[in-house]
């Protein structure tokens, strides 16, 4: 460019054409539609607020109403649209749940089961018990001693449910004291051996003593010898029966010849007041106490009814101490009350026995005593041979019936000089 040449005039502004004035009256346009809406939303169609235009000509209320000329009328909240449940439909093999107020607690499941517990600990324990008698096989024992003991059924049906009783539970408040009581010879020492031999043999063997006045105590003066050996012996037949989970048997022949300090010794073992394994025990006297008693009573039995003097249906255990009381011959019941009331003037051991009686045998009872002595023996048992040996005893002969004085008691001896 030149020196001497003129500068260049600056050019012009350009104006302002339609392009920039198009989105300004959009956005003013939009801005009175969005007023226009919220103000229909809030107060009605026709309604413009500040700022949004001329607004619509009010219309008066036809009616009288509280609110004021400036107060809008009050707006209605919107509702809420509730949802339509479903209809749920099951299948015909399922069943359809319980609403939960039909379904049940957990509470009364748990007092069904413990019900459930209950009864199942009610059963079980009656069948322990059944068990607990099952284990000594008295029905077993009760063939032996009717095969063997001739002419006592009803002392043998005594003495089986005085046991039976006994055993049927597992503790017991004291101990079972029986008294096998009568003459000589008519099986009271034989059905002593037979329990000795019964509760050895049961399965796992009852811990069993046997004790002789006339073997282990010969002289009175040794008694406070005796009682204490009595007492060492029992302690340890009940400790070897409560290790073994057994009824001990202890078994006294001649009761009637122990001297008062032994009675006292087995009175203070029958208390309540001891351990528990000396209340669980059986201890079984043979005496010939009160003899003199049931022979009367048998005698005179006879003289009323001949043919049921001793041959009676075995009764129930009578009342009296021991478990089990039941219906008994009212003769029989009362002769063991007059036996119990003699013997406990003599010692209050008594007091605590069930009365057993064995009546006297007669003279069919020996004859079978007899044969039974000489099958042992390896004797043929002839029958005419066992009456001609039975002749030869002594009897009490009461309304055509003979009873023998002595029982059994020779029959041993006759057969040895054969």
């Amino acid at each position: 460019m030149d020196r001497g040449q003129p500068a260049p005039e600056p050019a012009a502004p350009r104006a302002r054409g339609p392009g920039v004035m198009a989105p300004v009256r959009a956005v003013l346009r939009l801005r009175r539609r969005v007023c226009l809406l919220r103000q229909r939303r809030l107060r009605g169609p026709g309604a413009s607020g500040p700022g949004c235009g001329p607004a619509a000509p009010r219309t008066e209320p036809r009616f009288f109403t509280f609110d004021g000329p400036g107060e809008p009328p009050p707006s209605r909240a919107p509702r809420r649209r509730r949802r339509r449940s479903r209809l749920v439909l099951y299948p015909e093999a399922s069943r359809p749940a319980r609403p939960r107020a039909e379904r049940r607690s957990r509470a009364q499941r748990c007092l069904w089961l413990l019900v459930a517990i209950v009864g199942f600990q009610v059963l079980n324990a009656i069948e322990n018990l059944d068990d607990n008698a099952l284990r000594y096989d008295l029905d077993g024992l009760e063939k032996a001693l009717r095969g063997a003991v001739f002419g006592q059924p009803a002392a043998v049906g005594r003495l089986v449910a005085l046991l039976r009783d006994y055993l049927a539970t597992h503790a017991h408040g004291r101990p079972l004291l029986l008294a096998l009581l009568g003459p000589r010879g008519v099986g009271k020492s034989l059905a002593g051996r037979l329990l000795a031999r019964h509760f050895r043999a049961v399965p796992g063997g009852a811990p069993v003593l046997v004790y002789h006045a006339r073997h282990h105590c010969p002289e009175p003066r040794a008694a406070p010898r005796c009682r204490r050996d009595l007492a060492r012996r029992v302690a340890d037949v009940v400790a070897r029966a409560e290790a073994a989970e057994r009824t001990p048997l202890l078994v006294l022949d001649d009761a009637e010849r122990l001297p008062p300090a032994l009675l006292d010794e087995l009175h203070g073992l029958v208390q309540p007041q001891r351990p528990h394994r000396f209340r669980n025990a059986i201890y079984v006297l043979l005496s010939g106490a009160g003899a003199a008693e049931v022979t009367r009573f048998a005698l005179h039995q006879a003289s009323r009814a001949p043919r049921n003097a001793s041959r009676a249906p075995p009764p129930g255990p009578g009342p009296g101490p021991g478990p089990g009381p039941g219906p008994a011959a009212p003769a029989e019941a009362e002769l063991r009350a007059r036996l119990r009331a003699r013997l406990a003037r003599e010692h209050p051991l008594w007091h605590a026995a069930a009365i057993v009686p064995f009546l006297l045998l007669d003279r069919q009872d020996v004859v079978s005593c007899f044969q039974e002595e000489m099958a042992g023996e390896g004797f043929f048992p002839d029958r005419a041979r066992a009456e001609r040996l039975a002749a030869q005893l002594s009897y009490y002969r009461v309304a055509g019936r003979e009873f023998a004085v002595t029982g059994c008691e020779p029959v041993v001896a006759a057969v040895n000089l054969l």
